[in-house]
């Protein structure tokens, strides 16, 4: 099901309600949690620790890291430093991509992100857990593989990210707080062209040409699908930081361990339309314990998700509704 910009009224509303109803469904879910644990579920987590140093040097990590994954035959396809002392490396393989063509928009799972944070002269290395994201993203496969080989290249001390997880299940219908919130399916329609050519052509004229702050930093296709995943830088514009990455970051990724793996955003051209996923479903998934309001929560980000609309419906060529 596609949603046109429109609906997002609908959405914007039900956030503000959800600090009325918040303790009810947080009581609900916890119940629900409970009931999963009965059932001896295994629970995943966004992100896995591989390791720290006792580092400053960032860069100089990322550099080794970039070396590994190339040995360990990962394409490194993209590299991005959102802000100081934190590089993003965005990698693929031919297995990953092969993956991600056997399901229905399963471009998504095409991409891993690799993090290194140095905070306090500690330089943090962590990953996407590739399994926690397969079942966010409903792949066919369960990516355990390769959540063993990255553990194996990279190393491992533990998942992060949440406190609790949560089951295969739980991730594969995944919502924030209240079923009203938008999930996997729930697409953000940005622009539409006549075929996938066409649509590439157009989106990265407007990437080069658009005033939002957005630009390309990978780009991967799935080989016999017309499925595109294009990542991408968000500052903001003149007027509003609300969109950019450092905004988001600074607001929500609050903990000693960082989940910077959450970056970049992605933007998907399918048989030649373009989408996203709305921010209340891409920012839940890999921040799932934020509350709904007080310090650090979606609450402080509420500019956000409109910001991010406009942004990339600029990025993408598309036109802003004006209503």
């Amino acid at each position: 099901m596609i949603f046109k910009i429109s609906k997002l009224s609908l959405i914007k509303i039900l956030v503000s309600l959800g600090a009325i109803i918040y303790s009810a469904i947080y009581s609900s879910a916890v119940l629900s949690d409970g009931i999963d644990a009965l059932a001896n579920e295994t629970f995943y987590k966004p992100f896995i620790l591989a390791q720290t140093v006792q580092s400053t040097d960032t860069a100089g990590i990322a550099n080794k890291v970039e070396q590994a994954l190339k040995k360990a035959r990962y394409d490194v396809v993209g590299q991005y430093t959102p802000y100081a002392n934190t590089e993003i490396l965005i990698i693929s393989s031919p297995k990953l991509r092969r993956y991600a063509s056997q399901s229905e928009n399963g471009v998504y799972g095409a991409i891993q992100r690799v993090s290194i944070t140095t905070v306090d002269n500690i330089t943090q290395l962590s990953f996407t857990n590739p399994t926690y994201m397969a079942h966010v993203y409903r792949l066919k496969t369960d990516l355990a593989d390769i959540t063993q080989h990255l553990k194996k290249v990279l190393g491992f001390k533990k998942e992060f990210g949440s406190e609790m997880g949560a089951s295969k299940y739980k991730l594969r219908h995944y919502q924030y707080q209240f079923m009203m919130m938008p999930n996997f399916t729930d697409r953000l329609e940005l622009a539409e062209y006549p075929d996938q050519k066409t649509a590439l052509r157009a989106v990265q004229k407007a990437l080069n040409n658009n005033s939002a702050g957005v630009s390309k930093i990978y780009q991967v296709s799935l080989r016999g699908k017309n499925e595109t995943v294009i990542g991408v830088k968000m500052t903001g514009n003149t007027t509003s930081q609300c969109s950019g990455d450092k905004f988001v970051m600074d607001n929500i990724d609050f903990q000693k361990i960082k989940s910077s793996g959450h970056l970049p955003y992605e933007m998907i051209i399918q048989n030649g339309v373009v989408y996203a996923l709305f921010a209340e479903f891409r920012i839940a998934m890999n921040f799932p314990d934020l509350s709904m309001v007080g310090k650090n929560s979606f609450m402080s980000i509420m500019c956000t998700p409109d910001a991010i609309i406009e942004a990339l419906t600029l990025a993408a060529g598309g036109e802003i509704d004006v209503w």
